[in-house]
């Protein structure tokens, strides 16, 4: 028998209570969630880098590109996505309260459960609204002829340079893109699985997706000044 069990009651035990597995598994969570964190962090990181060092070579002809992109909707686009992140952290906040309520058949439970439901959909929903209007200004970029490598052409003075610029653009905002539709689906998931009780005694999942969704927000809070503001007058 181990020195624990003599001494106190086994739900006080790690290994006998089970919690000792469970913080284990959470640790695990939590650990690869910092890896692939670090690692998108690395790849934004190099883009970013990449791009002000161009920008810094090619001032003239970045300038002149960066007059097609529309400020008015990048910042609509930025208020959303700070609001979705302040949706975020209220469901993280309602999930941890959520872990404290009583059990299942309690009204105050399923009501949590309502809210961290509500508060996943409205930053899926926010989401979608965002890439609505990314998709909008796509569009209008293809209109206006301004994608490398499909229909790209350039009237005026250093055209192979505003291309780079447009190419750096749309590889930054399309990667930012395509992780906000990978945010959406896993919040889309997770309301569903609130629903069905999933994290009424563990808030780490919730607790892991905001993390994952604030480090898409810095990622923009990052684009957008950088692309849409420097040499506006």
């Amino acid at each position: 028998m181990s020195l624990c069990t003599q001494r106190v009651p086994a739900a006080f035990c790690p290994e006998e209570s089970g919690f000792s597995a469970i913080t284990d598994s959470s640790l695990e969570k939590t650990l690869a969630q910092n890896d692939s964190v670090r690692w998108s962090v690395l790849k934004y990181q190099s883009r970013i880098t990449g791009y002000l060092v161009y920008r810094s070579a090619y001032p003239a002809a970045f300038h002149a590109a960066s007059q097609h992109l529309n400020v008015v909707l990048g910042t609509v686009n930025t208020a959303i996505l700070l609001t979705s992140s302040l949706a975020v952290a209220l469901a993280v906040h309602a999930a941890t309260m959520l872990n404290a309520l009583g059990a299942p058949a309690d009204q105050p439970l399923r009501s949590q459960r309502r809210q961290v439901m509500l508060l996943l959909l409205t930053t899926a929903g926010l989401a979608l609204i965002f890439l609505g209007i990314k998709g909008y200004e796509y569009y209008r970029d293809y209109e206006e002829e301004l994608i490398p490598a499909l229909n790209f052409r350039w009237e005026g003075e250093d055209a192979r340079h505003v291309e780079l610029f447009f190419v750096l653009y749309f590889v930054t905002t399309g990667m930012h893109a395509l992780h906000m539709i990978i945010g959406v689906v896993i919040a889309l998931i997770m309301a569903f699985l609130t629903g069905r009780g999933w994290y009424d005694r563990d808030a780490m999942p919730v607790e892991l997706f905001g993390l994952y969704w604030h480090f898409v927000d810095i990622v923009w809070i990052f684009v957008f000044p950088f692309y849409y503001l420097i040499g506006r007058t």
